[in-house]
């Protein structure tokens, strides 16, 4: 009884062990291919659930997503024979299943490599028909959408994939070459700032002669007016002094006397020598006034 159990055990073991070999599942990112005995017998397995013969049939799995690859960054020369230094990376996704397999055997590293070589070799004949100017900023785009054009008609032959893009991640001029530009922007920038200070000394110059011409005319004005007012407060001051004069000659006549004499003999320390029958004393010497 028991080797009839174990027998049966080691029958459905077999049996799992041949239905696991036989059955295999494609999911909507991948591509697959199914060989027999090494030879493509199916170039485009579809996603789902699928049956192959154990150990005759062998199926290949590939991620059929968009993937990246990074070239690494090359030294091109430009239509003036400029050199520039150029970082890029490519988007691609595997189009013909069978031919992918046929180049690199399903490795994605192999792939990539290869497709590194391409998108350097397309990037140095696109550079090389063009000047600096127009590959820094002139017909990047353009340049691209020509590289991925050129890129596609190789790359599906060759390698079985697509090129989605390529773009450009930096554009550098040599080592050598980068200094030397550096001075000379540094020199063209430095003389366009002394144009800059030249230019603003000159009108600092003529907004402070400007503002000393005012400064004069409104001063000048200002003295005339004061002038003025002063010739206008002296008329009238004179004018007054006449009116009092020719109201009371005489009272005029003592009060001015009473100025002089507290002006006169403000200072102890001061000494007069006068005819006392001057006209100056005349109102000290006679108390009578008429």
């Amino acid at each position: 009884m028991s080797n009839r159990n174990t027998v049966i055990g080691l029958l459905v073991v077999g049996l799992l062990f041949l239905t696991s070999n036989a059955l295999y599942i494609v999911n909507e990112m991948e591509r697959a291919v199914l060989l027999r005995l090494g030879r493509v017998v199916n170039s485009d397995v579809q996603t789902g659930i699928h049956f192959k013969m154990p150990f005759i049939e062998e199926v290949r799995k590939f991620d059929g997503r968009v993937l990246t690859v990074d070239a690494p960054a090359e030294r091109f020369l430009t239509l003036e024979k400029k050199a520039l230094i150029v970082d890029s990376f490519a988007k691609f996704m595997v189009e013909n299943v069978e031919t992918y397999y046929t180049a690199t055997s399903g490795d994605q590293r192999r792939a990539e490599e290869l497709l590194k070589q391409r998108i350097n070799n397309g990037l140095r004949n696109e550079i090389s028909r063009r000047t600096l100017h127009e590959v820094v900023s002139g017909e990047r785009d353009e340049l691209m959408e020509s590289l991925v054009a050129n890129l596609n008609l190789v790359a599906d032959a060759e390698l079985g994939v697509k090129v989605v893009d390529v773009r450009v991640k930096r554009i550098d001029l040599p080592p050598e070459v980068s200094q030397s530009v550096y001075n000379r922007m540094n020199t063209e920038r430095d003389i366009e700032a002394k144009e800059h200070r030249a230019k603003g000394q000159e009108m600092a110059v003529g907004i402070i002669a400007d503002a000393d011409k005012q400064t004069s005319v409104i001063l000048a004005e200002a003295y005339g007016d004061a002038e003025t007012i002063r010739g206008d407060g002296d008329a009238q001051a004179a004018n007054t002094y006449a009116q009092a004069f020719n109201r009371d000659k005489e009272f005029y006549a003592f009060y001015r006397s009473m100025s002089a004499y507290r002006k006169t003999f403000a200072e102890k320390g001061d000494i007069l020598l006068l005819d006392p029958n001057s006209d100056f004393f005349k109102y000290l010497s006679n108390s009578k006034v008429n």
